[in-house]
């Protein structure tokens, strides 16, 4: 089978974008230095007693901080001791275009230091970037909350380069490196044996082929393949480095829910645009079923073209979500229980739970592609072919 069809690129893709991708994400590795500030029990969520304070462990707030979108990749240390890679802070409100990188704020002072751009004083609050109060609420942040302790400051256009478009970005530049280089040596080859990574990637691009498109696209497979591809191996590749969150610095991006919206919204405006006459007169008239229940039915069945997508979208961000806040809690219990005993059985757990997730991690792009291409069949296939 030749794949040199699917990516016409020319010789220096590869370089090209490799090029543009350094020159427009030069990172800046820094450490953040936290300003001078008495410990507070509510920030710290700390407990008192005859004049001592004892530090409690926030598991909601780590496994948060770890599964969340940010600014940058915080890979150790706080404080003064806080190393972290920062990115590009991209906002734009009235005044124009203001951009600067996210080491202006401090890491662990959210909503308390002020960096001041283009005439503009913003603020950083749970990686949010908001228009800095003119003078700090009294803990300190130069934020105006409600009773519900809910943000009221005036949000700004951010197009930011936050570490999960960052990890999207660089998915998608290995992928079409790693595919394109298996395109041109199928086509250097000629339909001789693969060798190497492209032996490698061919027995999945078959599994697609055999066991996902053609039984539920029939002889219009071929047409849609590359979007499959797409869709496994970017889901795939990008669940595994969803395993990196559990280690200082990674991005959890098969886990946010705004991708997995638009994959879903994808292959929903693929559906119904290529669908046929067939498949919408089986949804507002369904054929061979009496009139009183094709009325009753034809509302539920337009309903079921919206919740398609909805349960993919939901499927992949849940299943990958819960896997990671999984293993965190399972990381946690050493600091919840602060016992050395513990750690072992902690450890033991959590890479049984690691090996499982790489499991899920395919198991859950396959289901989505499957589902993809199910969806798609059942509206472009004729009356004739069900």
């Amino acid at each position: 089978m030749h794949f040199s069809h699917i990516f016409k690129s020319k010789k220096n893709l590869q370089s090209t974008f490799l090029a543009l991708f350094l020159a427009f994400f030069s990172l800046n590795v820094s450490a953040h230095p936290k300003p001078d500030a008495p410990a507070s029990a509510e920030n710290h969520g700390t407990v008192a007693s005859e004049g001592t304070k004892t530090e409690e462990f926030d598991i909601t707030a780590f496994i948060l901080h770890h599964i969340a979108d940010s600014h940058g990749f915080h890979l150790w240390g706080e404080g003064d001791n806080s190393v972290a890679v920062s990115l590009p802070v991209i906002l734009w409100i009235d005044n124009g275009l203001v951009t600067f990188m996210s080491s202006a704020f401090h890491h662990d002072d959210e909503g308390k230091h002020v960096v001041e751009k283009n005439g503009q004083r913003f603020v950083n609050y749970h990686e949010k970037i908001y228009i800095a109060s003119v003078t700090p609420n009294e803990h300190g942040e130069y934020m105006s909350l409600d009773a519900d302790h809910k943000a009221s400051n005036v949000l700004p256009l951010d197009f930011s380069i936050t570490k999960n478009v960052f990890t999207l970005i660089f998915s998608a530049i290995i992928l079409i490196i790693v595919f394109v280089g298996v395109a041109n040596s199928y086509a250097k080859r000629k339909g001789k044996s693969p060798k190497g990574f492209q032996s490698l990637i061919e027995p999945v691009i078959l599994f697609i082929r055999d066991d996902i498109a053609i039984p539920n696209l029939g002889a219009k497979y071929e047409g849609y393949m590359p979007y499959l591809l797409t869709v496994f191996f970017f889901i795939w590749f990008n669940n595994i480095l969803g395993m990196v969150p559990f280690f200082p610095g990674g991005a959890n991006l098969t886990g946010n829910i705004n991708l997995t919206l638009v994959l879903s919204v994808i292959t929903f405006l693929i559906t119904n645009v290529k669908a046929n006459g067939h498949y919408w007169k089986h949804i507002f008239w369904m054929p061979g079923v009496p009139v009183p229940m094709k009325i009753f039915l034809a509302p539920l069945e337009l309903m079921g073209v919206f919740t398609k997508p909805i349960a993919l979208m939901i499927r992949l961000f849940a299943n990958i979500t819960a896997g990671h806040i999984l293993v965190l809690a399972l990381l946690c219990l050493i600091f919840v229980f602060k016992s050395i005993f513990i750690a072992p059985v902690s450890i033991v757990f959590v890479v049984f739970i690691s090996m499982i997730e790489l499991l899920v991690g395919f198991i859950q792009a396959f289901i989505f592609t499957v589902l993809t291409a199910l969806f798609i069949g059942l509206a472009v296939q004729e009356h004739g072919e069900h």
